[in-house]
């Protein structure tokens, strides 16, 4: 079992802590399973009424660890990866405690999706975001372009997706992706304030009040989330994709024909 996510339970608050800040918390297939694990053991631990997901060092995640990206010996087809990392992931929508994400520094990729999937987002002065799958020949799939249609809309949620640009705190909290921006030396401090805050709240309203908003919410990106296992499924053995593999071989430019 990996160390480098770990929850720690104090009272009514877990924390979920990302915890490879020479990677800047940049996670590898090891993390995944980790994460869900706590995911799971989250959704039976009745007594937790605020959840806090935070990272050590200077980001809360940089993505994916590309430095990890077949480095173990792979049994399972690219649906199946898929299928088992959004089964993992949906565990979110399943807990009865709400999700505050601290983030600080870069939050990249899937990452940024898991971040967009929980509940409030805060930002430190300075984060800043990015979704760069696009330029990698592959699609956002971790269920976050849905969430970050609903909260942006069609032409943000285009211009991140399709441009790879990123993102920083202000424009982020100019769109609503995140909540509140503060300084970096009270980042911590201020997502603990409402986490206590709302554990403090009575367990019952929260929960119908979280209720109402997933039932808005939730059908939406969990019909995204299909739609991403289809399309990255038959991206990752598309023409484009072979070309885009050779090209680079080759140190030319591809020649991309849509199929």
């Amino acid at each position: 079992m990996t160390d480098k996510v770990r929850l720690e339970i104090d009272g009514p608050i877990a924390t979920i802590i990302n915890d490879s800040p020479d990677k800047h918390n940049a996670f590898d297939d090891e993390m995944d399973q980790r994460l869900f694990e706590i995911l799971g053991e989250l959704r039976e631990r009745t007594e937790v009424r605020a959840v806090i997901w935070r990272g050590e060092g200077k980001s809360f995640s940089s993505g994916r660890d590309v430095a990890a990206i077949g480095g173990g010996q792979v049994t399972m087809t690219h649906h199946e990866l898929m299928t088992r990392g959004h089964r993992g992931i949906a565990q979110i929508f399943e807990l009865d405690a709400p999700i505050l994400v601290a983030c600080q520094g870069w939050s990249i990729g899937a990452s940024f999706q898991r971040a967009l999937l929980c509940d409030i987002r805060v930002a430190a002065e300075g984060a800043r975001f990015l979704l760069p799958e696009v330029g990698y020949g592959v699609i956002p799939d971790t269920g976050g372009v849905g969430r970050l249609f609903q909260i942006c809309g069609h032409g943000v949620a285009s211009d991140l997706v399709l441009t790879g640009r990123a993102m920083d705190a202000v424009e982020a909290y100019a769109h609503g992706v995140v909540s509140r921006v503060v300084p970096p030396d009270q980042l911590d401090a201020t997502v603990r304030e409402m986490a206590e805050k709302i554990a403090a709240a009575p367990t019952a309203t929260v929960k119908v009040a979280r209720r109402v908003i997933k039932h808005l919410a939730e059908p939406a990106i969990r019909s995204s989330m299909a739609e991403e296992l289809i399309g990255q499924t038959y991206l990752s053995r598309s023409e484009d994709a072979a070309e885009r593999r050779i090209a680079l071989a080759e140190t030319r430019p591809p020649r991309y024909t849509g199929s």
